[in-house]
């Protein structure tokens, strides 16, 4: 029996050296759904889908849940939305699909805690329902996946430190849980798009694991060894509110920017203050809602590409208003 699993698990670690959304090239625009594909079809009346979620303790996710919600209610269909308590608690989550997969569920919408816990769940779903990957751990066995670009995410942060730095300076990186697929895109985005310009250091790239507290305690310790740091790049907002809380306490406020990722509330609330400088916003209400809809197109019989893009931007105070009509 462990043997069968051994043999599972390096079956989807090979799967998923195959499979990176960001370069999947059967792909299509979330906004391009409806010229390609025409109107959402109707799915019988009563039709349910599960939702698995990372952690609702992260405002990310309970913004998402409000998308699946008003995905459902936009399209006909029940969403049962859940979520374990923490984004460490791997064997909860994968516990929770399963209980999902005995209500058959005709959709499944899953965003994983790592690469590979949700794996034994969507080998048991497979045969009963639709799964489907959304943000931001990667499972590379799942038929589809709907999120944003990781990679680009670091990209458009490092592009504004470029333009705005080009005589250089030391930057460092919060990153996300190691090993994970949208913590490794993110970052090698960042540093790859950074690297243009050689005067521009990073001093230091430190995992957090997504915790707030964790990405305080690195950022205080950073900012003593490296007083005249310019910007700290994190992989999502939680942890940006925590360096932020760093780099007050170290006086360093309006000398050392800070941007984060996701969009959420809290983030945007922060940015008007004038404390953390960006974020960049992947929208995850609008998210949830195309996630819906990508399913409820499936399972109506239309043949869309792998991967559904939906979009993002790196949000600053000056631009902010202008992407508000995504956050409803």
């Amino acid at each position: 029996m462990k043997l069968i699993a051994l043999s599972v698990l390096l079956a989807s670690f090979a799967a998923a050296q195959a499979f990176s959304p960001d370069t999947e090239k059967s792909r299509i625009e979330s906004s391009q759904l409806e010229a390609k594909f025409g109107s959402v079809p109707k799915l019988p009346a009563g039709t349910e889908f599960g939702a698995v979620m990372k952690a609702l303790s992260n405002e990310y996710w309970q913004l998402l849940r409000s998308g699946y919600l008003k995905g459902g209610e936009k399209y006909g269909v029940k969403v049962d939305a859940q979520a374990p308590s923490n984004e460490s608690d791997q064997i909860g989550q994968l516990s929770m699909m399963n209980t999902m997969i005995g209500k058959n569920y005709k959709a499944l919408l899953i965003s994983p805690q790592s690469d590979v816990n949700l794996l034994p769940g969507i080998q048991r779903a497979d045969k009963t329902s639709l799964v489907i990957n959304v943000n931001d751990a990667v499972a590379p066995t799942a038929q589809h996946f709907v999120g944003n670009s990781q990679y680009d995410n670091g990209v458009s942060v490092a592009n504004y430190l470029l333009k705005t730095f080009p005589k250089g300076g030391q930057f460092a990186v919060i990153e996300g849980q190691a090993g994970v697929y949208a913590a490794r895109q993110r970052t090698l985005g960042f540093k790859t798009t950074l690297a243009k310009n050689p005067a521009l250091k990073i001093v230091a790239s430190v995992p957090a694991d997504w915790d707030r507290q964790k990405a305080f305690t690195t950022a205080r310790d950073l900012l003593r060894r490296y007083p005249n740091l310019i910007a700290f790049y994190c992989n999502n907002d939680t942890m940006a509110l925590g360096v932020v809380e760093a780099v007050k306490a170290s006086g360093r406020l309006g000398k050392t920017l800070v941007f984060g990722t996701d969009g959420i509330n809290a983030a945007y609330d922060s940015i008007k203050k004038g404390e953390l400088t960006g974020t960049v916003d992947s929208f995850p209400i609008l998210t949830g809602e195309v996630s819906v809809e990508v399913a409820v197109r499936l399972l109506g019989g239309q043949k869309l590409p792998r991967v559904v893009a939906t979009p993002q931007a790196l949000v600053m105070k000056d631009n902010m208003a202008q992407y508000e009509q995504f956050r409803k």
